[in-house]
């Protein structure tokens, strides 16, 4: 009798200690892209306590709660240009790698300035430059660049300054008294397209994470050095069908490319958070932790990521 009650007593423990656990929000089902077209998902290894960046909606809100210290500064760039960026400090008692956060079509956006307080949040110094800068966007009511307008200006940029641009916020952040030298690059719809033809022309660069973002020509790809992370919603195959084909080449030449398309996904799927019937979520639930782990990996404890010292 006693010995049945003891086997009763540690098994009621066990299952109390067993439901105490903490879940891990990236779940385990899917797999990472090996040929871009999987869901994604299999990375399933603790992510700490990551929480998600806000939807678009809940951008304004979330930038007026931050605790962290966030300020425009102007950037200094070859040739008598400059470039404003918004910047994003952590909290945390010792240097921080730095992270580069590129805007979408429609600009420097609350949204995209949000991403990059959240990115501080998780101990990156955050910068997100207005590539726009120089031109006159008009606002529309809650201050975000008028879309049209955006959209207009962003497929009428210079590449060439857009590299010079970013090149020169990297060098400019990696020297701020409390950043190391290693730096990354994410951006989002056309600034996802824009980090990934970025590692291609940035040696400097340790890591780099595109969302929804197309690929590189296969040639341009040899130039690769940085890891690259791409992110991608499965109801987008004006993106995901240029997945394969990079990937194809950079396995080729044994370089770092992990994609990963989430099944049902939509274009946007971290701003456009409550779309698609839950994928948009559910994707966001699975590749924010990702990012989060990604520039962890290769910022806090990889290799590389020296500022390039071009104009």
């Amino acid at each position: 009798m006693r010995r049945t009650a003891a086997v009763t007593t540690l098994a009621l423990v066990l299952f109390v200690l067993a439901c105490s656990r903490p879940a891990d929000r990236d779940g385990a089902g899917a797999d990472a892209a090996a040929s871009g077209q999987a869901a994604a998902g299999s990375a399933a290894a603790d992510t700490g306590h990551v929480t998600l960046p806000p939807a678009g909606d809940g951008a304004v809100a979330a930038l007026n709660a931050s605790p962290r210290h966030g300020e425009w500064d102007m950037i200094p760039v070859a040739g008598g240009d400059s470039v404003r960026a918004w910047v994003v400090y952590p909290e945390r008692s010792d240097a921080a790698p730095v992270v580069i956060v590129v805007h979408e079509i429609f600009g420097l956006t609350h949204w995209v300035r949000s991403v990059a307080d959240h990115l501080a949040s998780e101990g990156f110094i955050a910068v997100a430059p207005d590539l726009l800068s120089g031109q006159t966007i008009p606002k529309d009511s809650i201050g975000d660049p008028r879309r049209d307008e955006a959209v207009a200006a962003i497929r009428k940029l210079d590449p060439v300054q857009v590299d010079r641009r970013l090149k020169a916020a990297a060098r400019w952040a990696t020297a701020l008294p409390s950043a190391t030298k290693k730096y990354g690059i994410v951006g989002f719809c056309w600034g996802g397209s824009t980090v990934f033809a970025q590692a291609t022309r940035d040696p400097g660069l340790a890591a780099t994470v595109v969302y929804y973002g197309t690929s590189p020509d296969s040639a341009a790809l040899s130039h690769v050095q940085s890891p690259v992370l791409g992110l991608y919603g499965g109801d987008d195959d004006r993106v995901v069908s240029t997945v394969p084909p990079a990937n194809t080449a950079m396995r080729a030449m044994g370089k770092t490319y992990e994609p990963h398309v989430f099944e049902g996904a939509g274009h946007g799927f971290l701003r456009a958070q409550d779309g698609r019937d839950g994928a948009n979520m559910k994707a966001t639930e699975q590749a924010w932790p990702l990012t989060v782990r990604w520039f962890r990996k290769y910022l806090e404890t990889g290799t590389g990521g020296q500022p390039s010292q071009e104009s």
